[in-house]
């Protein structure tokens, strides 16, 4: 492939995921407004922000695929954030402690030149066992998940608060859902295999 990719995102786990692909890319930080519209749900909005992540990009980069993902976590019906400090990922932790996450990751591919697009939502569900405060402090001081939507890290210690994983693709859990992305890249013509 001549043409890079180009992925709307600077975070480094999305990066790396991008990488198990082996396709050539290049990173660029999208500049738009991540606030929610009234009444919009969870899979909207990560559809939206992960579309217009990509058409931020547009203008720079007309001539190549441009990705774009955006992730929110819902609890009990309510779209949790990024925890910022201890004590929020603290709350957060247990206010999941026998609960069930659903974690929904918008997916965009984009050519500006073209005005092909294809967006998706891929869900993925955490199902958190019962954990005791004292495991709470101990992990949230061990790995310091502060940027991390939900407070952990599934593809680190995290794992400990689980009894199980629900969903097609576990690279959804960490903010890019490498599965549906190779299906909209074959579908344009881009195949890491070959």
């Amino acid at each position: 492939m001549t043409t890079p990719l180009v992925l709307a995102s600077t975070s480094p786990f999305r990066q790396a995921l991008l990488s198990k692909l082996g396709l050539p890319f290049i990173t660029a930080a999208p500049d738009c407004d991540e606030s929610p519209l009234p009444h919009e749900s969870a899979s909207e909005l990560v559809q939206r922000l992960a579309l217009a992540k990509a058409q931020a990009l547009a203008a720079r980069y007309p001539d190549r695929w441009i990705i774009g993902s955006d992730q929110v976590c819902v609890l009990n019906g309510e779209i949790t954030g990024k925890p910022h400090t201890v004590e929020k990922a603290c709350q957060q932790l247990a206010a999941a402690s026998g609960n069930a996450i659903t974690f929904y990751t918008g997916l965009a591919l984009l050519q500006p030149q073209s005005g092909t697009q294809s967006v998706i939502c891929e869900p993925f569900t955490v199902h958190f066992r019962e954990l005791s405060a004292e495991e709470i402090r101990g992990y949230v001081e061990k790995e310091q998940p502060l940027q991390c939507a939900g407070s952990f890290k599934s593809e680190g210690l995290g794992i400990c608060l689980f009894d199980k994983l629900e969903g097609r693709d576990p690279n959804t859990l960490i903010g890019l859902p490498l599965i549906a992305l190779n299906e909209m890249l074959r579908a344009v013509g881009i195949n890491a295999l070959c």
